[in-house]
């Protein structure tokens, strides 16, 4: 077991203000002006930046680094992260879409976690699920433009799908936060 001498180091790449992940002026999540207008286009700007807090906080890690534990017993990893949100996101397309469900991507409930292994291959699988799935809830999403609209089979309202989608992605990012910290000491904003 580490002791706290061994932990890395807190750093940031920050220089205007060095408690914070990057400085607003290089920030990708910040736009120019206002806000989106509507609401519609502010959950999907929201959803946006948190999609891209994670993969700002897994950027620059090798497959060793995304892979690593927590702490024992989690299995929780940036790279089971990744593999969650992918499985999450496919889940939220299975509420939508008519039919039968799509299976799950990595079988057991607990596989987008366990299956996290420190493997080049499954961290480029893991990013191509993501996107792939992301890809497919929001084109789904985008012929019902009225947020009150229910769909699917359950009758689940598109606000609050969104709004659940954005819920989950700024829980995992708070956990990216501190995974990041404890592989290589940077800071989360």
């Amino acid at each position: 077991m580490a002791r706290m001498d061994d932990a890395p180091a807190r750093w940031t790449r920050a220089t205007a203000y060095p408690d914070m992940w990057t400085d607003p002026d290089d920030d990708p999540r910040t736009g120019e002006g206002a806000g989106p207008d509507g609401e519609q286009a502010t959950l999907r700007d929201f959803l946006k930046s948190y999609r891209m807090t994670l993969r700002m906080k897994c950027e620059g890690l090798d497959a060793e680094q995304l892979a690593r534990r927590s702490v024992p017993p989690s299995t929780m990893s940036l790279l089971g992260l990744v593999r969650h949100l992918a499985e999450v996101e496919r889940d939220w397309h299975n509420w939508i879409r008519e039919g039968d469900p799509l299976p799950t991507l990595y079988g057991d409930p607990d596989g987008d976690f366990n299956g996290a292994v420190a493997d080049p291959a499954v961290v480029d699988a893991a990013y191509a699920d993501l996107e792939r799935e992301q890809a497919a809830t929001d084109a789904a999403l985008a012929g019902h433009p009225d947020p009150g609209e229910r769909v699917g089979r359950d009758g689940i309202a598109v606000r609050e799908l969104m709004v659940h989608r954005i819920e989950e992605y700024a829980r995992h990012c708070g956990h990216a936060d501190l995974l990041r910290e404890c592989v290589d000491g940077r800071v989360g904003q």
